[in-house]
């Protein structure tokens, strides 16, 4: 757990302060961010061909020799993946300090207490059961009204409610999930009310002295938690962010004051805003082949493009049919071209061009890898963004995880408890 004055990262350490601040952490990871930009920016998919390669052969020989399974535990271990690289990049022996989180969740004994029996977890998948579970044993105790912000059918409301003796709401705007959750409520005796509230609504009301929590909120309904519980002066706000990418705006736009005014900040897209939270979804074998093959073909086509068109830049080809998908490599590409008005001369080599896909997808394979790596430093940007901006509204902000990230990789939990009337002026932070 990393408290205001707690943390871990190099050469961040200032004035008295016995390890860096919030803030300083922040400076940290953004100087860090943008010192390898070149390595996380460019989208592989895109990119053929990124400026590190020629920069660091030794780097892209390695990862060439990467066999499959090798690939997988990687990209499952970063931490490992940074030291073993740090060879040919060396600011990669600052990925574990930078990178370094503690628990906030308390023993496993504690969390089954507080997580629903499968019994009474009607409509509500395991995976989902055990998150809530985890979550609301880390924000144990619960000392007043507790607001439940885009609870959906009401999973973390109802492990929630169970462990308060105050009033229980929920905010959804899904009639459908608003009248599951309440019917769900009373089958088993839940004291809760979910409301149908769109929480982007201009003339939302805060519920008085609730404690805002959410669970996996995305892009811009958590930052919409945090702006409006601070500015109705909520007793505690307690977060878990996800899909920070999901926001009407093109670009980032940080909500501390300090960190909107640090001169060298970095500008993230909403491209690289998914990047933070882009990983490997667990399918099937069929269906984990069957996308391999479309990338492969897609990798192929662009491949073919760019020579048919004497253009070595990316054309975007939308959401391909299903039926396309029991086809092959040439009606694929037929498809496509017809769709980009690009002209395919009567005869062309389709083994020659397929087998230029699945080379293509061997490379992207290898860089998205070393992408990946980026993927918690620039969500740890973000959040400590969001704890930066607490505290100037008044908060005492605790960061860490919930849960372990094999049960989610979204497991970081913003635990924000007001402890000033007025917020402080950014400017005296140290």
């Amino acid at each position: 757990m990393i408290t205001r004055s707690e943390g871990s990262a190099p050469g961040c350490r200032t004035g008295h302060e016995p390890t860096p601040s919030f803030y300083t952490r922040w400076e940290c990871l953004n100087d860090w961010l943008a010192s390898h930009a070149g390595f996380w920016r460019p989208a592989p998919f895109k990119t053929p061909s990124p400026q590190w390669e020629g920069r660091s052969p030794g780097l892209v020989r390695w990862l060439d020799a990467l066999d499959p399974a090798a690939l997988d535990y990687f990209d499952r271990h970063p931490a490992e993946l940074a030291s073993r690289i740090a060879h040919w990049v060396p600011g990669m022996a600052d990925y574990p300090a930078l990178t370094d989180l503690s628990a906030i969740s308390p023993p496993e004994a504690a969390v089954a207490r507080v997580t629903l029996d499968e019994v009474d977890a009607t409509d509500m998948p395991g995976r989902k059961r055990a998150q809530a579970g985890a979550f609301a044993a880390a924000i144990l105790p619960l000392n007043g009204p507790v607001l439940d912000w885009c609870c959906g059918k009401g999973h973390l409301t109802r492990t929630l409610a169970r462990q308060c003796t105050a009033p229980v709401n929920g905010f959804e705007w899904d009639a459908a999930l608003v009248e599951d959750g309440n019917r769900l409520a009373a089958r088993f005796s839940d004291r809760l009310t979910i409301h149908c509230q769109d929480v982007m609504a201009p003339e939302l009301r805060w519920p008085d002295v609730a404690h805002g929590v959410a669970l996996h909120a995305c892009g811009d309904l958590h930052r919409r938690l945090i702006a409006k519980g601070s500015d109705s002066q909520a007793p505690r706000i307690s977060f878990s962010p996800c899909c920070y990418h999901r926001t009407v705006s093109d670009a980032y736009h940080p909500m501390a004051t300090r960190v909107r005014s640090a001169v060298n900040a970095l500008v993230l897209s909403r491209e690289e805003l998914r990047l933070a939270v882009q990983e490997t979804v667990t399918a099937p074998a069929r269906v984990r082949a069957q996308r391999v093959r479309v990338r492969q073909w897609r990798l192929g086509f662009d491949a073919l493009q760019r020579a048919l068109r004497g253009v070595d830049d990316y054309l975007p080809v939308p959401s391909h049919p299903s039926r396309l998908n029991h086809g092959d490599f040439e009606g694929f590409c037929q498809w496509a071209a017809a769709k980009k008005g690009l002209p395919l001369p009567d005869s062309l080599d389709w083994v020659h061009w397929r087998r230029e896909g699945e080379r293509r997808h061997r490379q992207v394979q290898r860089h998205e890898l070393l992408r990946h790596l980026f993927r918690r430093p620039l969500e740890l940007w973000l959040v400590l963004d969001y704890a930066v901006f607490l505290e100037e509204q008044g908060y005492e902000v605790r960061l860490g995880t919930f849960c372990e990230r094999a049960l989610t990789p979204r497991n970081l939990l913003v635990d924000a408890v007001r402890v000033s009337d007025t917020p402080r002026d950014p400017r005296s932070h140290p």
